[in-house]
């Protein structure tokens, strides 16, 4: 199923090619940047009823441009961007269905349990998500934290995944060194995804026509998502019009007689 996102720098809803994304912003390299605030995509999605998406702050200067998203459709979005346990509950209280953390439970490189079971303790399991993007060094896929610039001492494996699994409710896998450049998904990423993942799944990188949905739900057994971004007409691309991604959900809703997941 198709996953919409809203990704904000500086108050604004970009797109970017995430292995340029730093901690000063030198060198960041943007596809598009949107006149329409984040709210409008927010209540988009939400006429359409395309559930699932994630709005990411991408840096400093993003709260109010977060909050007017989730106040657009309460509930209907996840919220990644310096989530911690200290202010997990507010951006809940904002609006979001789930709050994406990556970097909070990591210290020294290695998952730091305390700090995910506090987190847990806070919110809850099922509405936490996992941030696990990564980027492919010696053959592996490590997870990579603040703003996908530092590798951890953790590698994507199936027994990681299935003890996350029950501090969590889902996965958000970026393919870092894909994202942002429109020349196809990690196709070995998401069949391994497919494989492994024992909690929903939403794969985001590289994705570049409608194809590539049809794609994912192959390679992925009908388990993962994908989040379409840069590729999608709505944030400038010519690759994937949004309107049939929200099509393609509406068919394969029909096929299974639900919803996405």
């Amino acid at each position: 199923m198709f996953r919409p996102c809203i990704d904000l720098r500086g108050g604004r809803v970009v797109q970017i090619v995430g292995g340029s994304l730093t901690d000063s912003g030198a060198g960041v390299r943007t596809h598009f940047e949107s006149e329409h605030p984040p709210e409008w995509f927010a209540a988009r999605y939400r006429a359409d009823d395309v559930r699932g998406g994630h709005v990411i702050a991408l840096g400093p200067g993003n709260e109010g441009a977060a909050r007017a998203a989730l106040a657009a459709w309460p509930g209907g979005l996840q919220y990644g961007g310096g989530v911690n346990a200290g202010n997990a509950g507010a951006w809940l209280d904002a609006g979001a269905s789930h709050v994406i953390v990556t970097s909070a439970v990591f210290s020294g490189g290695r998952i730091d349990w305390g700090r995910l079971g506090e987190l847990v303790a806070a919110v809850g399991r099922e509405r936490l998500v996992l941030d696990l993007s990564c980027r492919v060094r010696e053959g592996a896929y490590w997870i990579v934290t603040d703003r996908w610039q530092r590798f951890t001492e953790e590698t994507l494996r199936p027994d990681l995944l299935g003890r996350l699994s029950g501090q969590c409710a889902e996965f958000l896998v970026h393919a870092v060194d894909v994202e942002g450049l429109c020349r196809g998904i990690d196709g070995a990423l998401v069949e391994w995804l497919g494989l492994h993942a024992p909690v929903p799944t939403t794969y985001a990188g590289g994705a570049r026509s409608l194809a590539d949905l049809e794609e994912v739900e192959r390679l992925g057994r009908g388990r993962i998502d994908l989040t379409i971004g840069s590729a999608l007409d709505v944030f400038g691309g010519t690759g994937v019009r949004y309107a049939d991604c929200v099509e393609f959900n509406r068919s394969r809703a029909r096929v299974d007689g639900g919803g996405s997941r």
